[in-house]
């Protein structure tokens, strides 16, 4: 097992200018050059086998993270369910001396509409709505697409990977501006805000959402279906002596 430094030369190009002229030539990838990276110190070992430790760290090598279709499915299942419950329970109740008033995310974002709030109401609707519908429906076309062994816009695919790494750490505005809200707003017989339901639910989804996210592999985007039957022939071997 040899380490390999990184190091990109300088005549070098990039991997996405040499094929940027055909988005369907074949990709050489890191497990087709006989090169392991470890997932906890980055460090590149070129003959390593599947199960072998990290010269550096200690940790195993393997050539894709094991279970990652099974344990994404689990949690994007997961966080399809609870998707549900987050849009339609109360995330904020508001007790006052007039009556309790029950808020969905959908019923504030109407609420600062209505006001005349448009861009609190654009921002509300966007990062507590959208962004997490969005990252579902990336995360299932991600998950069937490598489940497939696609080579259907495998760049494009990669990109949406780290457009939805990027913005998954916005997706807790709801639950920040409740927080604040139950923490300031408790003048007794006055005006209560309390947290409802509906905002342990949406917690959950941005959770759920986060551990599919890191759960998949992206290197399964490039994978060929013969790459895939020889990781699944390999985890299979692993259960049967364990």
């Amino acid at each position: 097992m040899k380490f390999l430094p990184f190091r990109r030369s300088r005549e070098a190009k990039p991997a996405h200018e040499e094929v940027a002229h055909d988005h369907d030539a074949p990709v050489a990838t890191a497990a087709s050059l006989g090169l392991l990276a470890c997932p906890h110190c980055a460090a590149v070992w070129q003959g390593a086998q599947e199960g072998d430790a990290c010269g550096r760290c200690g940790t195993h090598l393997h050539t894709r993270k094991p279970q990652s279709l099974t344990r994404t499915w689990a949690f994007l299942i997961a966080a399809c369910i609870m998707y549900i419950p987050a849009n339609l329970l109360p995330v904020m109740i508001t007790r006052t001396l007039f009556g309790a008033q029950y808020d969905t995310i959908l019923s504030g974002v109407i609420y600062f509409w209505v006001s005349g709030a448009y861009g609190l109401a654009a921002i509300v609707f966007i990062a507590s709505f959208l962004v997490p519908l969005f990252k579902l429906a990336v995360l299932f076309l991600l998950v069937v697409m490598a489940q497939r062994a696609s080579t259907w816009r495998q760049h494009e695919r990669a990109k949406l990977y780290h457009i939805i790494e990027i913005i998954g750490r916005w997706s807790m505005l709801d639950v920040f501006v409740v927080s604040l809200l139950t923490g300031l707003v408790q003048i007794q017989g006055f005006a209560v805000i309390t947290a409802g339901v509906g905002i342990a639910a949406f917690g959950s989804v941005v959770v759920l959402t986060m551990l599919a996210s890191l759960s998949f592999d992206p290197k399964l985007t490039w994978d060929s279906k013969e790459a895939q039957a020889m990781q699944e022939s390999f985890e299979n071997r692993e259960e049967q002596t364990a």
